[in-house]
């Protein structure tokens, strides 16, 4: 039987992607704080960082960030087989097999997270904007998964915010957000 990987492996491994592709969590934070801000007007982006942070520890998240990066780096170096190399190298618009394993990772956050992650799919908000420009690199998956991190904390955010609101206490608010991270 073969061993399993350490989820701490894991999770250093898909931190580690997104630090070399040029994504830092201080850039997915400052999308959570533009989407959360209008309806928290006390965020700070001290939270977003935290949630984008707890957010990342969902071994969903890790494994779709691997397999997305790993894809759109073997794009880059022509190591894929016809026709898929050309539709990921090129992020053709009616391929979405992207935007499905980045949809996957949100579910997990509620039906908010699922909405956000459309919005800003379409929208290209913030180092989302900026991977989808950035010629020079294949980022075909990268951007949906930037976009499902930030949905995801943002989605997280506001979960709690209502929790805040009906008064619940810190312990059970951890509690729940604990919960929320198994998978």
């Amino acid at each position: 039987m073969k061993k399993p990987v350490q989820c701490d492996v894991v999770e250093y491994s898909a931190r580690k992607k997104l630090e070399e592709r040029g994504v830092s969590i201080e850039d997915i934070a400052k999308i959570v704080y533009e989407m959360q801000v209008p309806y928290n007007p006390n965020l700070t982006i001290e939270d977003c960082y935290e949630s984008t942070n707890a957010v990342l520890l969902k071994r969903e998240i890790q494994h779709a960030i691997l397999v997305g990066v790993e894809l759109d780096q073997l794009a880059e170096e022509k190591k894929l087989s016809e026709p898929l190399q050309s539709l990921i190298d090129s992020d053709e618009g009616l391929f979405g097999v992207d935007e499905t394993i980045a949809l996957g990772s949100v579910f997990g956050f509620g039906s908010i997270a699922v909405t956000t992650f459309g919005y800003l799919d379409k929208q290209k908000v913030g180092i989302i904007h900026e991977l989808d420009n950035r010629k020079e690199q294949v980022h075909t998956f990268l951007d949906d998964l930037v976009a499902s991190i930030a949905a995801s904390a943002s989605a997280r955010l506001a979960h709690r915010q209502r929790d805040i609101e009906e008064n619940r206490r810190l312990e059970d608010i951890k509690k729940r957000e604990n919960e929320e991270l198994i998978g």
